[in-house]
């Protein structure tokens, strides 16, 4: 073994060291990192999930409308050059047999990118009633921006109601978690899907695989920080299959934590397909354009809700 007894040879190395490593980082904060971010095209994002309450006399109808921007940007508000929902009934034995009024949907205040039936311009009341809606109920939104039209299909999906939500006490991963025990009795012989909100991006897709009929209690585990006397809203949604597939998806996605240059496995499409040119709105969803496409997702679907207060 070397030992160093001479203290002007180790102070020599010391400084050296430290000198080095100071110029090490000093270099490191001055070179510039160039990160090259994936170009993609500006697409349209349309926010059109209409929650029925069948309480109320009308659709609460509001589609809203942006555009996807840069890596690091929000969405940025989207201008329509027209928007129509077409209303109509398809016949269970003849399901090509349809016919549809049109609702006229229009930007109230300029700049919101959000369009509601009008009531002003026209002699016709263009909202949607409620009284009129059963399974049978078919919806077409067709919106037309930047020179192309996109036109998305769905059927109104109905839901249950919630029977009780109920603060429990346990914890899944973390103990701030706060537990969350919901029930609900399904439609017995027929398939149902359902989507749970749980307000601030939290949701759940559940389907009646294995619940059939039955009562069924379930907890759900709220992973943001929940307040002593915080008011808590739980929300169900009716589903179809496609719906409940893409907020499966989605719902996939979110709770990959692969960082935000993870390139995700698969872009979440909705049902908003470019039709632009097409005659025949009934086979717009098969039109050989599989790059184009708007983001978001058009449907129709019951609601119920319940609060709770945290303890």
């Amino acid at each position: 073994m070397l030992i160093l007894k001479n203290t002007g040879v180790l102070n020599k190395l010391r400084w050296s060291i430290l000198l080095g490593i100071l110029a090490f980082f000093s270099f490191a904060c001055e070179d510039a990192i160039n990160v090259d971010l994936p170009e993609t095209e500006t697409r349209l994002i349309v926010n059109g999930i209409v929650r029925v309450d069948t309480s109320k006399e009308f659709l609460p109808v509001e589609i809203k409308v942006t555009e996807t921007s840069d890596f690091f940007s929000e969405p940025i508000v989207a201008e329509l050059e027209s928007a129509v929902i077409l209303v109509g009934q398809r016949d269970p034995d003849d399901p090509f047999n349809l016919s549809f009024g049109t609702r006229i949907l229009r930007e109230y205040e300029s700049g919101t990118g959000i369009y509601e039936p009008d009531t002003i311009g026209n002699d016709v009341d263009e909202r949607i009633r409620t009284e009129f809606l059963d399974e049978n109920t078919v919806f077409f939104l067709v919106v037309e921006h930047n020179g192309k039209r996109y036109a998305g299909q769905t059927i109104y999906s109905p839901s249950v109601p919630i029977d009780l939500v109920e603060q429990g006490n346990e914890t899944l991963f973390d103990e701030d978690d706060t537990e969350i025990k919901i029930t609900i009795t399904d439609v017995a012989d027929s398939k149902n899907y359902y989507v749970f909100d749980f307000d601030e991006g939290e949701f759940l897709a559940l389907d009646d695989q294995f619940i059939d009929g039955q009562e069924f209690e379930f907890s759900y585990f709220v992973e943001r920080d929940l307040e002593s006397g915080e008011e808590f809203e739980v929300s169900i949604l009716g589903a179809d299959q496609q719906f409940f597939n893409y907020m499966d998806l989605l719902i996939e996605q979110t709770e990959d934590d692969g960082g935000i240059f993870q390139t995700p496995a698969t872009t979440p499409r909705g049902n908003m397909f470019d039709v632009t040119g097409l005659d025949n709105i009934e086979i717009f969803d098969n039109v050989g354009r599989p790059e184009s496409f708007a983001l978001g997702y058009f449907a129709v679907v019951q609601e119920f809700k319940q609060s709770i207060t945290i303890e």
